[in-house]
């Protein structure tokens, strides 16, 4: 009988450490194909260059969270489907989410709900909150990215942020609406 699976898949290494799917179970995470979001991610450099867009202005030394690990840590949580910081108190110890948010060592926890709330709420005037963004600059990010993604500069972009739910009928063309 001709066997069609292969028992593992390996991605790009993690510092020292190899990363591979493998299908004959063990400890497992239902979320494993978030590690083709990584390899995404590194392909394209926007957790590296999302990172550029902020200033973090906490003390060297007591940094335990580091804003590029945080903020992969939220945008793979809610690639995944974890949009409630809440979801964070959970995901903090789960090994692979440890790994797409670049952390070193991967039993280490990661940041909790209340960390991730700090930097969300950054900008804001408060003595506390240490760590600032550039809405410019990231503006610039996402219109570069999607510039980057054709092969030359569209004529016209069209951005619709009306959020209504209206079904999309027929076949039109340059149909883009997805009902939600």
């Amino acid at each position: 009988m001709t066997e069609c699976s292969q028992e593992t898949f390996a991605f790009t290494d993690h510092f020292s450490r190899r990363v591979e799917a493998g299908f004959t179970a063990g400890r497992i995470s239902s979320d494993g194909g978030a590690i083709l979001l990584r390899e995404a991610d590194r392909k394209i450099g926007l957790l590296r260059r999302l990172e550029g867009c902020f200033v973090d202005r906490r003390h060297p030394k007591r940094i335990v969270h580091r804003v590029r690990e945080m903020l992969a840590q939220r945008i793979f949580g809610i690639a995944m489907g974890y949009e409630d910081l809440d979801d964070h108190e959970q995901l903090r110890t789960d090994p692979l989410v440890a790994l797409l948010s670049g952390k070193s060592d991967l039993e280490e926890d990661l940041a909790g709900k209340s960390t991730l709330n700090r930097l969300e709420l950054v900008g804001r005037s408060e003595r506390y909150h240490k760590i600032d963004y550039s809405a410019e600059a990231i503006d610039r990010l996402l219109v570069d990215l999607y510039l980057q993604s054709h092969p030359q500069p569209p004529e016209e972009v069209v951005l619709d942020l009306d959020a209504t739910d209206i079904p999309l009928y027929g076949h039109q063309p340059e149909r883009f609406f997805h009902g939600y």
